[in-house]
Parts: C-alpha cells; sequence; structure tokens
C-alpha cells in the first residue's frame, strides 16, 4: 500500500468520496491532484482551514 493518492482512485472513487466525506473533501482531493502534490488521502481529509 502506497498511501498516496492518484488520479485513477479519486476518478473511480470520486461518488463514494462525495457521499462518505463531503464536497469539501471532493474539492480538496481534486485540487491536489491539479497541484501535482503528493499526499495522502488521511493528509487532505483531516485538513483543517
Amino acid at each position: 500500500m502506497r498511501g498516496v493518492i492518484t488520479n485513477r482512485d479519486v476518478v473511480r472513487h470520486l461518488g463514494l468520496i462525495y457521499r462518505e466525506f463531503g464536497t469539501r473533501c471532493v474539492f480538496r482531493c481534486l485540487w491536489v491532484l491539479a497541484t501535482r502534490r503528493t499526499t495522502t488521502f488521511l493528509d487532505v481529509v483531516s485538513h483543517h482551514p
């Protein structure tokens, strides 16, 4: 298990991410992918603005 977010994982599970974690989490995932940062899903979910 690598733990990093990949484009394929986000796209494949976009509906699940939206249902379980909400709109903010989806946008944060997409932002991480757009900026090409390497991070874990846990870091994205636990992000507090």
